[in-house]
C-alpha cells in the first residue's frame, strides 16, 4: 500500500499569531484581513488560538458609528448612552436594557472577590453564584468600551456574562485578571465577527491596496515620501483612518518578510513590486548615502526603511531624531536634491 504524504501549510492567521507573545494586543482590522478567505470553522479556530495564547483583539481600528438597517436607530441611541456613563433614564421604563442595568446596579457589591474565588476553587458553588453576581457589575463597567461597533448592548452584556461564568468555573491564575480578560475577549469577538459579517476584512484589504498604490504614485510625483495627510487626502479619508491603514500595512509587510522563503527566487509579482518607483528610489539612495552628512544619511535611512525594510513617517522620524515634521521634510528634500546632483 502506497504511503500518502500530506503536507499542510500554516494559514496566514496562524503565521501571524506565531510571532506574537502572550498578552499582546492584535489589530482586529488586520486580523479580519487574514480571516477573509477562511471558513467559519477556521474562524472559530482562530479565536480559540487567541484565547489559548492570551492575545487580545484591539477593536479600536474597526469602523464605528456607521449604522445601517433596522437596528441603526437603536445602535445610535446606545452609543449616546455609553458616552453618558450608561445613563438609561431616556429609555422607556419597560425597556429590557434599562431594566437589566437598573437590576445590576441594585445588587450589593462585595469588595473581597478574591476570597470568593478561593472558595470557588475549593468547590463551593454557592460562592460561584455570589461571584457571578459581583462580576456582572464588572461586565457593565466594561461594556462601554465595545459599544458603537454595530453590536447591540444587550448582546454584548450577554456575551460578557457567559465569559464571566466560564472564567469563574475554570480557576487559573489571578481571578480578577482572568475575569477582565475573558469579558473583554468575548465582547471583542462579538464586535469582530459583526465586522466580518459587514465585509470589513474585504474593505480593509482594498484600503491597503489603495494606500500602497497612492503612496508609490506620490513618491514618484513628489520625489519624497508623502505625508500621512497627503495620502489621506488622495484616498478621501481622515488622517486617523489613513494611520490605521498604514499600521495594518506595516504589519502585513513584516509578516510577509518574516515568512518569505530565504533562497527562493522572486516571483513575477514580487519582481513587479521591486520594479516600482518606491523600491527604485530606495536602491538609488542606498548606493549614494555615503556622499551625505551622517545625520542626513540617518534621516533618509529611517524615512525609506533602508535598515528594516519599513519606511517611517515624518512624525516618527522626527521623534527618533529630535526634529519637527517640517524640519524632517526640509532636510529630506535637500538631501534628495544632493543625491540627484551626485547621480
Amino acid at each position: 500500500m502506497n504511503e500518502l504524504d500530506f503536507s499542510f501549510e500554516n494559514s496566514p492567521w496562524e503565521l501571524f499569531l506565531s510571532g506574537k507573545r502572550e498578552g499582546d494586543r492584535i489589530s482586529a482590522a488586520h486580523f479580519l484581513t487574514l480571516l477573509e478567505q477562511e471558513t467559519e470553522d477556521a474562524v472559530e479556530d482562530a479565536f480559540a488560538a487567541l484565547d489559548e495564547r492570551k492575545l487580545m483583539l484591539d477593536v479600536s481600528d474597526l469602523p464605528v458609528k456607521q449604522y445601517t438597517g433596522q437596528a441603526a436607530l437603536r445602535l445610535r441611541q446606545e452609543a449616546e448612552i455609553a458616552e453618558k456613563a450608561l445613563d438609561v433614564s431616556g429609555l422607556n421604563p419597560t425597556d429590557p436594557l434599562r431594566l437589566y442595568l437598573e437590576e445590576i446596579r441594585e445588587m450589593p457589591r462585595q469588595t473581597d472577590e478574591k476570597a470568593l474565588a478561593d472558595r470557588v476553587a475549593q468547590g463551593d458553588q454557592r460562592a460561584a453564584e455570589q461571584l457571578m453576581h459581583q462580576g456582572l457589575h464588572r461586565v457593565v463597567e466594561i461594556v462601554p468600551e465595545f459599544v458603537g461597533y454595530g453590536v447591540l448592548m444587550m448582546d454584548l452584556l450577554q456575551e460578557g456574562g457567559l465569559a464571566l461564568w466560564q472564567a469563574i468555573q475554570v480557576p487559573e491564575g489571578d481571578y480578577l485578571t482572568r475575569r477582565d480578560r475573558a469579558i473583554r475577549a468575548a465582547m471583542a469577538k462579538a464586535v469582530t465577527l459583526q465586522a466580518r459579517a459587514n465585509g470589513v476584512g474585504q474593505k480593509m484589504r482594498q484600503a491597503l491596496e489603495d494606500y500602497r498604490a497612492v503612496d508609490e504614485r506620490l513618491l514618484a510625483e513628489l520625489g519624497r515620501n508623502a505625508t500621512l495627510e497627503e495620502i489621506a487626502l488622495e484616498l478621501h479619508m481622515t488622517p486617523e483612518d489613513a494611520e490605521t491603514v498604514r499600521k495594518v500595512l506595516e504589519d502585513a509587510r513584516m509578516l510577509q518578510q518574516a515568512t518569505a522563503p530565504k533562497e527562493e527566487e522572486a516571483s513575477e509579482e514580487e519582481q513587479a513590486v521591486e520594479d516600482t518607483a518606491y523600491f527604485q528610489m530606495r536602491q538609488r539612495i542606498s548606493e549614494l548615502l555615503s556622499v551625505l552628512p551622517e545625520e542626513d544619511a540617518k534621516l533618509l535611512t529611517l524615512r525609506f526603511g533602508l535598515e528594516k525594510g519599513l519606511p517611517m513617517s515624518p512624525e516618527d522620524t522626527g521623534k527618533a531624531l529630535g526634529l519637527t515634521v517640517d524640519q524632517v521634510l526640509q532636510r529630506e528634500a535637500k538631501a534628495l536634491a544632493m543625491l540627484r546632483e551626485e547621480k
